[in-house]
C-alpha cells in the first residue's frame, strides 16, 4: 500500500521502467513508509499491467508479490528469532545481514527472469550490511544486469561505505506535515495521535507503533523515573527495562534533546507535556555536561545492534544520567 505522503514521490520515481537507475537508496527517519515505498515499487517494476499510480494488484505477478512467493523478487532483512513448537529459541535473531545473504542476492540479480522480464530485490535496513556483506554487492552495482531494480533501505546512510553510496541515486523519504500525519493517524482510531506524533518525531508509521497502550505505559513509567534523578536507581530501573533496550535508548536520547534545547530556550520536540520538569533538570545541570551526554547516547547507537549485556549498558547510561542532571559531570 502506498502511503499518502509518499504517493507523490512514488509517481516520481515510477514514471518510466525503462528509464530508472539500477539502485535507489531510500533513507529518511524510521517510521516514514521507506521500506513500503520499496515494496511498492518492486510491485509495480514485476507488475504485468503497471499503471503511473502504481501496480495494477490484479494480475499474476501482483498476487503472487501479495502472497510473498513472486520468483523474480527478494526482500533480504535481518534473521528473526525462530522457536520450535514448544517454544524454544532454535535460531538467535541477528542485528546483521550478513555476506552469505548479499552474495545470494547479487547471484539472483544475476539470472534470468522468471517471466522475463524484471528481477527486483530489497534490503532492508541497508546499514546493517556488515563489510563484507557491503562489498559483496559492490559488483551488482557497478556492472549491473539489464532490467534490474535494487533497492536499498536505509534510516542512518551515514553508516553505509562511500562505495556503496556513490552507486545509488540516493532519495529522502520526508515525513508528512503534522496536519496530514495527525488526519491519517486518527483514520486509524489510535488515542492521543498528538502526543504519539511528537515523540515519533513527526513519523506517522512509528507513531501507530507509540500508540501502543501497554508500550505507552512503560514509556510514561521510564519517563517518570528520569523526571526524579535524586530517587533513580539505575540497576533497579535496567534490571526491568533490560528487554527494551532499544526503546530506553530512544527515549532517553529524545529526553536529552528535549533538555537541552529547553535549556537553550528553544521549545522541546518530544515530551512536550513534560517541559516544565524537563526545564528544572536542565537548569541544575552544566550545559558542557549536557552536550557531552548527549553525543554519548547519540554514539551508543552502535551497540544497539550487539550489546553484549543490555541490562549493565542500559545502567552505565542511567548512572551517567544521574551525575549530569544532579551537577556532578
Amino acid at each position: 500500500m502506498i502511503h499518502p505522503w509518499n504517493r507523490a514521490l512514488f509517481e516520481r520515481l515510477g514514471g518510466d521502467r525503462e528509464r530508472l537507475p539500477h539502485a535507489l537508496l531510500l533513507h529518511g527517519r524510521a517510521g516514514v513508509g521507506k521500506r513500503d515505498l520499496a515494496l511498492d515499487l518492486a510491485a509495480w517494476v514485476l507488475c504485468e499491467s503497471p499503471s503511473g499510480e502504481g501496480p495494477c494488484g490484479q494480475c499474476d505477478a501482483c498476487n503472487w508479490f501479495a502472497q510473498g512467493n513472486h520468483p523474480d523478487f527478494r526482500l533480504v532483512e535481518p534473521q528473526e528469532e525462530e522457536t520450535d513448537d514448544a517454544g524454544k529459541v532454535v535460531k538467535k535473531a541477528s542485528r546483521q545481514i550478513s555476506v552469505e545473504a548479499v552474495r545470494g542476492i547479487t547471484e539472483f540479480l544475476g539470472l534470468t527472469a522468471h517471466r522475463g522480464g524484471w528481477r527486483s530485490a530489497v534490503i532492508h535496513p541497508a546499514e546493517y550490511m556488515n563489510a563484507a556483506a557491503a562489498n559483496a554487492l559492490l559488483k551488482t552495482l557497478e556492472e549491473p544486469p539489464p532490467r534490474v531494480l535494487l533497492l536499498l533501505v536505509s534510516h542512518q546512510p551515514g553508516r553505509l561505505p562511500a562505495t556503496v553510496l556513490s552507486r545509488c541515486r540516493q532519495v529522502a523519504v520526508m515525513p508528512p506535515p503534522a496536519a496530514e500525519a495527525l488526519e491519517w493517524l486518527r483514520l486509524a482510531r489510535i488515542d492521543e495521535p498528538e502526543a504519539a506524533l511528537a515523540e515519533a518525531g513527526g513519523a506517522p508509521l512509528r507513531a501507530l507503533e507509540y500508540a501502543d497502550a501497554e508500550r505507552r505505559a512503560r514509556m510514561e513509567s521510564f519517563l517518570d523515573a528520569l523526571a526524579a534523578p535524586e530517587a533513580l536507581e539505575a540497576s533497579d530501573l535496567a534490571l526491568a527495562y533490560k528487554d527494551a533496550l532499544a526503546d530506553c535508548w530512544g527515549w532517553l536520547a529524545r529526553w536529552m534533546h528535549d533538555m537541552l534545547v529547553l535549556r537553550l530556550a528553544g521549545n522541546g520536540r518530544y515530551f512536550s507535556g513534560r517541559a516544565g520538569v524537563l526545564r528544572r533538570l536542565g537548569a541544575h545541570a552544566e550545559l558542557s555536561a549536557l552536550l557531552d551526554f548527549q553525543r554519548e547516547i547519540t554514539e551508543a547507537a552502535r551497540w544497539l545492534r550487539h550489546p553484549l549485556n543490555a541490562q549493565l549498558l542500559l545502567e552505565s547510561w542511567l548512572i551517567r544520567y544521574i551525575q549530569v542532571t544532579r551537577g556532578n559531570p
